[in-house]
C-alpha cells in the first residue's frame, strides 16, 4: 500500500511540476514576439490559467505526502541515518518546512493571480519562482532519498 501511495504522490508531483514550472517561464519569461517556436510558445501561454490547478495539486500533494511521512519517518529516514547519509537526510528536514511555506504562500499566490494589474505583475511573478523553487526542490530531493531507500526495497 505505501509503495502504491508514494508512485501516486509522485505522479501528483510530477503534474505540479509541469504546471507551476509552465506558468513560472509564462510569467517571468514571457514571450516578446509571436511564438514560432516550442520555447516561444511554451512562454507565450496564459500563466492565470494555472493558478486552480496548482493549488490544488500542491494541496492534494501536500495531504498525500502527509499521510505518507509517518512511514518514511518510521521506516526510511532510519535506515537513512544509519548508512550515515547526512546531507540526503538534512535536505529532506529542509524539504518539510519548504512544503510548510508553499503551503502558506498559497492565499497570497492565488491573490494576486487573481488581481491582474501591471503593479501587482512583479509580486505575482516573485510568488511563482518561489513556489517553483519550492516544487523543484522537493521534486528533487523526494526523489533522492527515494532513490537512496525507497518503501517495498
Amino acid at each position: 500500500m505505501w509503495t502504491a501511495l508514494l508512485i501516486i504522490h509522485g505522479l501528483l508531483a510530477v503534474a505540479l511540476l509541469g504546471a507551476i514550472t509552465h506558468q513560472a517561464c509564462s510569467a517571468c519569461l514571457p514571450a516578446r514576439k509571436p511564438a514560432a517556436s516550442f520555447q516561444q510558445r511554451f512562454r507565450a501561454v496564459p500563466g492565470g490559467g494555472y493558478v486552480d490547478a496548482i493549488i490544488f495539486l500542491y494541496i492534494l500533494t501536500f495531504l498525500l505526502g502527509a499521510f505518507i511521512y509517518p512511514e518514511y519517518r518510521v521506516s526510511i529516514r532510519v535506515v537513512v541515518e544509519q548508512m550515515e547519509a547526512w546531507a540526503e537526510n538534512g535536505a529532506f528536514e529542509i524539504k518539510e518546512h519548504f512544503a510548510a511555506v508553499g503551503m502558506a504562500m498559497l492565499p497570497a499566490y492565488r491573490f494576486f493571480w487573481r488581481q491582474p494589474s501591471a503593479e501587482n505583475q512583479r509580486t505575482r511573478n516573485a510568488l511563482t519562482a518561489l513556489l517553483a523553487v519550492i516544487v523543484w526542490w522537493n521534486f528533487l530531493t523526494g526523489h533522492i532519498i527515494n532513490n537512496i531507500r525507497g518503501f517495498g526495497a
